[in-house]
């Protein structure tokens, strides 16, 4: 069986240190000689993405959390590099809860954050850039709230495979304020957020064709029910994609 394979360029440098704890990775993306459309899987995180056109930004855009399967298309030759954000950078980097955007996103200045003037010929270079000036800023808050930054710690490290009362009882916060803080910041619940993460841990061993639950599923349906709820799609259906439908599927291969 064979399917078109679209021509794109993808990289990703993953973060360490403190700075992992705001931002996962960045990467780059750049398509060839035609247009290409994709599948965009929910992964529990929110992007910063610019638009690259000759050397220069010509637009900026800031997205939501996704919570279901979202169509894009990326015009020919065009050139994208994104700061892949953990949720607790709404509050510290951007300040503002991104519930609206929820699924979609938002247009914002060219200059945001100042990153216009770093250099965009050369990716190491642009997110060095973007970390010294993310880490000095996020260093020099006078407070981060020590409940939040061990919330989305634990969620990140256990990608979603932990009980809302477990989180509840290691931080020392209700499981009803919890929620109520998803819910207002982000338009969704700690055990939604819980799911996506889960199952897009799940995306690396569909791609190697293991359709089998791995992930403190309970058996095989309850596994692909919940794959089909948030990606829209059965694993198998995963696991083949078709023209390279899925996005974060067909860069697993590139990384």
């Amino acid at each position: 069986m064979s399917f078109e394979k679209k021509q794109v360029n993808y990289q990703e440098i993953h973060t360490k240190e403190f700075i992992s704890n705001f931002i996962k990775s960045f990467w780059e993306f750049e398509t060839c000689e035609k247009e290409c459309d994709f599948e965009i899987l929910p992964d529990g995180f929110f992007d910063l993405i610019f638009e690259i056109k000759n050397g220069q930004i010509i637009k900026v855009s800031l997205t939501g959390v996704w919570t279901k399967q979202i169509k894009i298309s990326i015009p020919e030759n065009t050139k994208l590099i994104g700061v892949r954000f953990k949720l607790i950078s709404a509050e510290y980097v951007f300040k503002q809860s991104i519930k609206e955007l929820k699924n979609t996103k938002t247009e914002l200045p060219l200059t945001t954050l100042g990153f216009q003037s770093f250099d965009l010929y050369n990716f190491e270079k642009f997110t060095d850039s973007i970390t010294k000036k993310l880490q000095y800023g996020l260093e020099n808050l006078k407070e981060i709230d020590n409940r939040k930054f061990e919330l989305f710690k634990i969620l990140y490290e256990q990608k979603g495979k932990i009980s809302v009362q477990e989180i509840s009882e290691r931080i020392f916060w209700s499981s009803r304020q919890i929620n109520r803080y998803f819910n207002s910041r982000f338009g969704f619940s700690l055990k939604t957020f819980c799911n996506i993460l889960k199952c897009h841990s799940s995306l690396k061993h569909i791609a190697n064709g293991k359709l089998f639950p791995e992930n403190d599923y309970y058996d095989q349906a309850h596994f692909i029910k919940q794959v089909k709820q948030i990606t829209g799609s059965t694993p198998t259906n995963l696991y083949l994609n078709k023209n390279d439908r899925f996005l974060q599927l067909t860069t697993i291969e590139a990384t």
